[in-house]
């Protein structure tokens, strides 16, 4: 069966309380910008739509630097369980403000390198293999950024804990059409991480 998506829409995961780096890493400044109002700029940019970002931790502070009136920003207040509740909560919102959306696009804050390009090769691929899920290779496994189409959003809705998207992604390999994203093993969990990748733009 050929899995065809009318509307995509992207959920940005940002809720997390950067615990390893001692201050939120969504405000970390990266190319002029914070890491998520640089993830946030480029999924408005997409046209996509909607997008809805997820915030929890610290998000009074982080949601200061957010061009609110292009965002769908949420609230998560179970974000200490983990990755799985802002995606719950992310698709719960789309599918009550939006239910004609048939696809998400699934993204996280922390990925420095994504661009554009990589969302328009995830519909791209999803759309030429008709398999339900695309999804970024890096450094021998796949995940995020990552493509489900609807039919896969029950399975998200069970996810809990510090899991993301990545569980299903593995579970379903047969159903996932990959493009490779070589930096996509870069994110920024540590202190450490995050000098690495000044002197790396330096």
């Amino acid at each position: 069966m050929h899995h065809n998506i009318k509307q995509c829409g992207i959920i940005i995961l940002a809720a997390g309380s950067s615990s390893r780096m001692g201050k939120p890493k969504q405000l970390l400044e990266f190319d002029g910008m914070t890491l998520l109002t640089r993830v946030s700029k480029m999924a408005i940019q997409s046209k996509l739509y909607p997008v809805i970002t997820v915030l929890g931790a610290n998000a009074d502070l982080i949601q200061d630097h957010l061009d609110a009136q292009e965002l769908h920003i949420i609230f998560n207040e179970n974000w200490e369980e983990g990755m799985a509740s802002s995606l719950r909560k992310g698709l719960f919102s789309m599918n009550e403000m939006y239910p004609h959306v048939d696809g998400v696009i699934i993204l996280v804050g922390d990925q420095p390198y994504i661009n554009n390009q990589y969302i328009e090769q995830l519909i791209d691929a999803q759309d030429k293999s008709g398999l339900p899920i695309s999804a970024c290779s890096y450094a021998g496994i796949m995940g995020t950024p990552a493509l489900f189409h609807k039919t896969i959003f029950p399975e998200l809705m069970l996810l809990e804990g510090d899991i993301g998207a990545k569980k299903i992604i593995e579970k379903r390999k047969q159903d996932v059409a990959t493009v490779h994203f070589d930096k996509g093993v870069i994110d920024i969990d540590t202190v450490e991480d995050y000098e690495n990748l000044r002197n790396e733009k330096e």
